[in-house]
């Protein structure tokens, strides 16, 4: 039998991890042992867990600072609301939702390839700040944006409704500030588990592909990068694309989840692009399983700490500098090392080897 390398024990314990969460969750379900509250936040974790993860692939693999993250989610989730909204009455519901992820995917990547080919050529603050700007650009264009449809066809306006001039047959889709109303609820917790494990895949395998090394080496060191023939920009344009297409499917998860779609400050703006960079900061740059495990951490920490109405903040921004000093400072990865489950093993199994030693 030939045994697995390290990367793919790696992988497959990632894997196992979400595996295992999602087999509790539904035993605790089916136990009756999950609050209605508890339940409200599973596809939320899942969307954020994906969106950590997509993420990470750009400030950790591929070393740039993007904080334009809530834009693709946004793109996404508009795009995709507004495929079900079209197709509501003429297709099956799982039909119809996978095809909205498709959607909500390649727009995203569309947006993606549109944006990257002049950003990419900045870097470090000015690339954060181009990202974010198109992270408002686009919150703020979905707020102004009238689309309706009647027997004529599709109308588009960014006035207001009475502009689009539809028939009485006729109804508006995305109504500006109000968004889209009446999206079928088509997320669940499984869909968004299957997402995750799809994301997952996706990423790690590029990571230990040739794109992947070629893309890490471009973060290390672009002019030997270079130097050595690996092309810059298709690269970089390859990893910011793949991220922006698996937020596009978060935002089409977030979409389905909601009976009524906005773009609001709170869920498609600076602050959302920065909770997300948090999720991946915390976990560890560059780790994607440290990624998933804040994004779950940090989600649910403050709605477990609700009862300590006072003091729950303070205990979250405790929680949040423990978390930091303990995944950054060089003592604590020297602890790490040293306690390691790996190494306390290995002694319990060979004392005299160790003892030696």
């Amino acid at each position: 039998m030939k045994k697995l390398n390290k990367t793919t024990k790696n992988n497959l314990v990632t894997y196992a991890i979400v595996i295992v969460a999602y087999l509790v969750v539904m035993l605790l379900g089916v136990s009756g042992h999950i609050s209605s509250l508890m339940e409200g936040l599973l596809v939320p974790l899942c969307i954020y867990v994906i969106l950590a993860v997509s993420l990470n692939l750009v400030v950790g693999i591929l070393g740039e600072l993007s904080l334009g993250h809530a834009g693709f989610m946004c793109v996404g989730a508009f795009a995709g609301s507004f495929f079900s909204m079209c197709t509501k009455e003429a297709m099956p519901a799982g039909l119809r939702f996978f095809l909205a992820l498709v959607i909500g995917a390649v727009v995203a990547a569309l947006f993606g390839i549109l944006i990257g080919i002049p950003v990419l050529r900045l870097k470090g603050d000015y690339l954060a700040i181009v990202t974010l700007a198109f992270g408002e650009i686009i919150k703020n264009l979905m707020n102004v944006l009238y689309i309706g449809r009647d027997e004529a066809g599709f109308h588009f306006s960014m006035k207001d409704t009475l502009s689009l001039g539809l028939s009485p047959e006729g109804k508006a889709i995305i109504n500006g500030p109000q968004g889209i109303t009446g999206t079928p609820h088509d997320a669940s917790f499984t869909i968004g588990i299957l997402l995750i494990l799809l994301t997952l895949f996706i990423v790690l395998n590029l990571i230990h592909s040739r794109d992947g090394r070629a893309i890490m080496a471009i973060r290390d060191n672009r002019i030997a990068a270079e130097s050595i023939g690996i092309h810059v920009t298709r690269y970089k344009l390859m990893a910011f694309t793949l991220s922006a297409s698996i937020a596009g499917v978060a935002g089409v998860l977030y979409g389905h989840n909601l009976s009524t779609l906005t773009a609001l400050p709170k869920n498609f703006g600076y602050n959302m692009s920065i909770m997300i960079l948090v999720f991946v900061v915390l976990g560890g740059i560059g780790n994607i399983r440290g990624s998933v495990i804040s994004a779950v951490v940090l989600t649910l920490l403050p709605e477990l700490l609700r009862g300590l109405s006072d003091y729950r903040m303070l205990i979250y921004a405790i929680v949040l500098i423990a978390m930091m000093l303990f995944n950054w400072s060089p003592r604590a990865v020297e602890f790490r090392e040293r306690y390691s489950l790996k190494r306390l093993f290995g002694m319990w199994r060979n004392p005299e080897k160790q003892a030696d030693r």
